[in-house]
């Protein structure tokens, strides 16, 4: 038996750094058997959470130091909530706190030969990078516009692209070294649409719920919806963050819930039994998932009203791109936009608005609302709900939300 996460023996083919640790120290003291424990995807996602936190708590407040000395606050625009007024100055680009949590913890317990979860880092840091551009124009250079929306998609489509890419052959193939030659045959062969290999239903759209109802995408239909749920997810979690804790906890409940579906689909026999492909590999993501519930409790720490230091889009672009990267390895992107109710009314209520005030000008030549502020959480501010309500609540809708997804992994 090789191991696999759910047996007992060590694989020399797995490079994780404390799994090759561990597996060493047995090797030198066979009494050690209680290191086999090292060899569960379960007891890794534990520790990779734990690590996360720790590093999260205890660097916090050097790095909160380090933004305040720089002049790293956040600029609050004079449109905004009068209640946000008193906010002006507080260290941003907190996000850099969060990638840094998820990097250390992610890299010391997940397998590093395992492609996706690699895949996923690509996403976030390449997102992450894009949103540090953004802040560190707006707040140190000054520009209230930061990155222009034309740069900003252009980079945020290459990046998305990219990991689409790897993502299709990675779910066709079974290794890495297999979606390898799969990606060369298919270049080989023109770039034909109809690329349909053994496991091409891993590509399929699959709808919660039911259990055969699925759409086959193709690598082209593939690539297009994996795309818009990549970077809608992380433009989505960028608009949520505009409250003092609001977006990290429904980031933290829908990427956790998510890590379930990462370790059912890695499962054979999990997979099997509630009718989910088996995607060998997926298992690991769970690694990831848990690193990201534990880096943002710790920021959570700080960040909780009234925040110490904001988030930025170093953090949201990152972590929202995060999310969709994991539905995509998990073949549940409907089920995303379920648990992420909360991110996906906050885009259609800036949707909304602007469309509904461009409209109103075009007809009747003069703009109207449909909210008295977008996104939608500063309407409810707007209606008199006080910050905390409107974060509280938010969390809420999304643990139900988020329940409700879980209960997809069985009610078919």
């Amino acid at each position: 038996c090789r191991w696999s996460g759910s047996c007992g023996h060590w694989n020399n083919k797995e490079q994780a750094v404390l799994l090759n640790l561990a597996a060493w120290l047995q090797g030198v003291m066979p009494e050690w058997g209680f290191l086999r424990i090292f060899q569960y995807i379960t007891f890794r996602a534990v520790m990779a959470a734990m690590t996360a936190l720790l590093i999260g708590i205890a660097f916090g407040p050097w790095v909160i130091r380090r933004l305040t000395e720089l002049k790293i606050g956040q600029p609050v625009r004079t449109y905004a909530m009068q209640t946000h007024l008193a906010k002006n100055g507080t260290p941003t680009m907190g996000g850099v706190l969060v990638l840094l949590a998820i990097a250390v913890a992610t890299l010391l317990w997940f397998d590093l030969s395992n492609r996706f979860v690699w895949i996923v880092l690509l996403v976030t840091f390449g997102f992450g990078a894009i949103g540090w551009v953004d802040d560190w124009r707006k707040v140190v250079r000054k520009d209230p516009e930061g990155m222009r929306s034309r740069e900003k998609f252009m980079w945020q489509t290459l990046v998305g692209l990219l990991a689409v890419l790897l993502l299709a052959f990675s779910l066709l193939g079974n290794s890495t070294q297999e979606a390898w030659a799969l990606f060369t045959q298919w270049v080989a062969a023109g770039l034909p649409l109809d690329f349909a290999p053994e496991n091409a239903a891993r590509l399929t759209l699959l709808v919660p719920f039911f259990k055969e109802i699925g759409y086959p995408a193709g690598v082209l239909g593939f690539v297009a919806l994996s795309f818009c749920v990549i970077v809608g997810s992380s433009n989505a979690v960028n608009f949520t963050d505009g409250l003092d804790g609001l977006a990290i906890m429904p980031v933290i409940m829908v990427g956790s819930s998510l890590g379930i579906f990462a370790y059912v689909s890695g499962s054979a026999v999990f997979s099997k039994y509630l009718l989910f492909p088996f995607i060998p590999g997926a298992g690991e993501v769970l690694v990831f998932c848990a690193a990201m519930m534990g880096a943002g409790l710790a920021f959570l720490w700080f960040n909780a009203p009234p925040a110490r230091v904001f988030m930025g889009d170093v953090g949201a672009l990152a972590l929202g791109g995060a999310l969709g990267a994991v539905a995509v390895v998990v073949r549940q992107e409907i089920v995303l936009a379920i648990m992420g109710g909360v991110f996906v009314a906050e885009v259609l209520s800036v949707v909304a608005q602007v469309a509904y005030f461009k409209y109103t000008k075009r007809r009747f030549g003069e703009g109207r609302r449909l909210l008295k502020m977008a996104p939608l959480h500063h309407h409810f501010e707007k209606q008199g709900w006080a910050e905390t309500q409107v974060v509280i609540r938010f969390w809420i809708i999304t643990m139900l939300l988020c329940m409700a997804g879980l209960a997809t992994l069985k009610l078919r």
